[in-house]
């Protein structure tokens, strides 16, 4: 399975000039925890719920005057669509990451979430055992 396969199109995005409240405002619209931050067309960053409470939190920022440029994650790790989805684990088991912004020739096409790769497990369970079932009896083997 490819991670084209799982991921979901419709990223949330935000740039990185805008306040961290709209972010979170954003975030709390769209049951999500976190934005992709793209500026000039561009990926520039990722910002998560536990950026927002690790760097703004814990210095008692005012998320109404703090820009997301300034507590967003700026070195991102990103996948490929077309990466098999195990790549996608190990990149978040590597990095200790829950999502993975999904780039082709540049653009952000797409995010994988943990969550995301959780419900597509049943599904490659369920084709392994497709491909495992042998269909009707068994012939007996010639000796």
């Amino acid at each position: 399975m490819k991670v084209a396969d799982v991921m979901n199109k419709g990223v949330q995005t935000t740039g990185p000039d805008g306040l961290v409240h709209d972010a979170a405002q954003k975030m709390n619209k769209y049951s999500i925890g976190s934005l992709v931050v793209v500026s000039g067309g561009k990926l520039a960053g990722i910002i998560t719920e536990r950026d927002i409470l690790k760097r703004l939190a814990s210095t008692d920022g005012d998320m109404r005057k703090t820009k997301v440029n300034e507590v967003m994650t700026k070195n991102v790790v990103m996948i490929e669509p077309d990466a098999d989805l195990e790549e996608a684990i190990d990149a978040m088991n590597e990095y200790k990451i829950k999502k993975l912004p999904v780039v082709s020739q540049g653009k952000l096409i797409g995010i994988i979430t943990a969550s995301d790769v959780c419900t597509a497990q049943p599904k490659m369970i369920a084709a392994l055992a497709d491909l495992m079932a042998v269909p009707g009896k068994q012939k007996p083997m010639a000796g």
